[in-house]
């Protein structure tokens, strides 16, 4: 029972007893001063009540805004087991591919229908046009990482279905994993397969299909062990020599050693990255070796607040398959026997330009060129080169649509050249 309501019925109570008592001892004018009296005391009682109630509300109110905001659960990014931390994430992608060669074709299982590769650009056949429908460049990656004493040791393996040999388009298009990344780290040590230190892959151009612009680029992924300092990287990487004109085994005994060095800041980042291989191989009745060796300048830049430009140059003698997907070899065996370091540079320029709330446009262009010795004929590829416009479009939280364009042009030591048009649709989602 509230206070209120006691002190109104004891009020209650008092008053009737006041009145019985006052109307035996005292006149009507005494009673109702007595009545009025009663009453004036009861209401100062209840306004007392009252304040006092309203006092307690007031602090109630202000203890509750006062109070600490309970804090919001961690936002956690994996998951635990034991002590390492999971993480698993990737992206579908479904493209669809129309392709013209205005000489010849290329063939239904060849990697080089989900993806542009120079190289492949047929010459000398005739005009063909195909669809291809794949959702090969689907991706899928586990990270695990666990504390070490001050420090952390991580580790990444990382999958698509590009290049499989299993599957065919008869029934069930079924492709095998192939390994992409597989690499650990720990302090300033990576070890395993990773972009080649090399690369600088912030110079990839954002694009619609799987890789663009792959004419001048360095672009590869190989087994390493690289050392990291500050802006300083060092690494011995896989190597691997092919001739260009004669079967061969490769024999190397030295790794591919490369240095770069990194500059970030405001204006985006750019590299510098320099490397010297050794080229050794064995013919059969002889081996022979020669020295290989490369430059590259690298990185992306910021153009206002929220364009971009990618860019990547690059030159040496004997860097082969770091540039253009293999595009040219890194030696010629001469009419001596005498291996030779093959001379090539090339480059690319990508500008993105975002739009709208979640569209961007991102084109550019990127050329390879080769330098052949003269005893290898007219049949050899002299340069690649291609351009390309793609628009893409976030229709959801990770979610994009993309359309792209692109042409590429081969051209061989006799001038005789033959192009490819791709016009790619996709859809990717990243998870």
């Amino acid at each position: 029972m509230s206070r209120a309501l006691k002190v109104l019925m004891l009020s209650s109570v008092s008053v009737v007893v006041a009145l019985g008592a006052v109307a035996q001892d005292t006149s009507l004018e005494d009673r109702i001063a007595a009545l009025e009296a009663m009453v004036s005391e009861l209401k100062t009682e209840l306004a007392t009540e009252r304040a006092s109630r309203e006092e307690d509300v007031v602090r109630i109110e202000r203890t509750v805004t006062e109070a600490p905001a309970a804090a919001p659960a961690p936002k956690t990014d994996g998951f635990l087991v034991g002590d390492t931390t999971l993480k698993f994430g990737g992206f579908v992608d479904a493209d669809v591919h129309v392709t013209s060669l205005s000489d010849g074709a290329i063939a239904g299982s060849s990697i080089a229908r989900d993806f542009y590769i120079p190289s492949a650009t047929p010459i000398g056949g005739e005009e063909t046009s195909f669809t291809d429908f794949t959702a090969e460049s689907s991706r899928f990656f586990l990270s695990a990482s666990r504390p070490v004493g001050d420090d952390t040791l991580s580790a990444h393996i990382e999958m698509d279905f590009l290049g499989s040999g299993q599957g065919n388009e008869l029934v069930s298009n079924s492709y095998s994993p192939r390994l992409r990344r597989a690499f650990m780290k720990y302090k300033n040590w990576l070890v395993g397969q990773e972009w080649s230190t090399f690369q600088n892959t912030s110079a990839i151009p954002e694009s619609a299909s799987f890789l663009i612009l792959s004419d001048g680029m360095v672009f590869v992924r190989q087994p390493q062990i690289r050392y990291t300092n500050g802006n300083w990287q060092f690494a011995v990487e896989n190597p691997n020599t092919t001739t260009l004109n004669a079967g061969s085994r490769d024999e190397n005994l030295i790794p591919d050693v490369v240095a770069r060095y990194n500059m970030t800041g405001d204006f985006g980042n750019v590299s510098i990255a320099g490397i010297a291989r050794q080229l050794r191989a064995d013919f059969g009745t002889e081996e022979d070796e020669a020295f290989g060796y490369g430059l590259s300048v690298s990185g992306r830049l910021m153009m206002g607040e929220k364009d971009d430009l990618r860019f990547n140059l690059v030159g040496g003698e004997g860097i082969g398959r770091y540039v253009g997907l293999a595009a040219s070899r890194s030696t010629a065996l001469d009419p001596n026997g005498d291996l030779e370091a093959i001379p090539s540079y090339g480059g690319l320029v990508a500008w993105r330009h975002p739009f709208g709330e979640t569209a961007r446009f991102s084109g550019g262009y990127s050329g390879l060129f080769i330098d052949n010795p003269e005893y290898m004929g007219g049949g050899v590829t002299s340069s690649v080169q291609s351009v390309f416009g793609a628009i893409l479009w976030d229709v959801a939280p990770n979610v994009t649509l993309g359309t792209e364009l692109l042409h590429g042009i081969r051209e061989e030591e006799s001038g005789a050249d033959g192009s490819i048009t791709r016009f790619t649709f996709s859809t990717k989602y990243a998870f």
